[in-house]
């Protein structure tokens, strides 16, 4: 009973609603992450992660192979670990993802620090969430500017 206590007080997103798999132990609520195939303790930005994972595969229908989450990245020396990346079939980068916990409002340092990320690993597409507001972005390297989006486009 206590297990279902505590995902109840999850907070709602918006996002569809999806079907996770939960784990208890130690005390410590784990969310099972369909990419990296293992449980992963649920703090609110993982929620939020989670959602965004469930929904680029299933409302945008890419590729749960072409999907990647929390990796290494190298910037200026700096390891940095980006949230979630959709690779295109050649191996370049399509889209990358930064999320927030739903606390943390999104903000001109948040695109800063996506720009930042995006530097290294040049997506066409970015977006920011902290799930309860999403942005979308496309990248326009001739004029090294981004324009703002409605939505990501779904996988072809």
């Amino acid at each position: 009973m206590k297990k279902n206590h505590q995902i109840c007080v999850v907070q709602k997103l918006n996002f569809p609603t999806y079907s996770f798999r939960f784990k208890n132990s130690e005390n410590k609520i784990s969310i099972f992450d369909e990419i990296r195939k293992k449980f992963v303790i649920l703090q609110p930005e993982e929620w939020v992660r989670q959602h965004c994972v469930h929904y680029l595969m299933t409302e945008k229908k890419y590729p749960k192979s072409l999907i990647n989450v929390e990796k290494e990245l190298i910037i200026n020396d700096l390891k940095k670990r980006y949230d979630i990346v959709v690779f295109n079939p050649d191996g370049s980068i399509h889209l990358i993802v930064e999320c927030k916990s739903a606390k943390i409002n999104i903000n001109q340092d948040t695109f800063d620090q996506i720009a930042r990320y995006n530097l290294s690993v040049n997506a066409t597409f970015l977006m920011v969430t902290n799930g309860i507001n999403h942005y979308y972005c496309q990248m326009d390297f001739e004029n090294e500017a981004y324009s703002f989006l409605k939505d990501i486009p779904n996988y072809n």
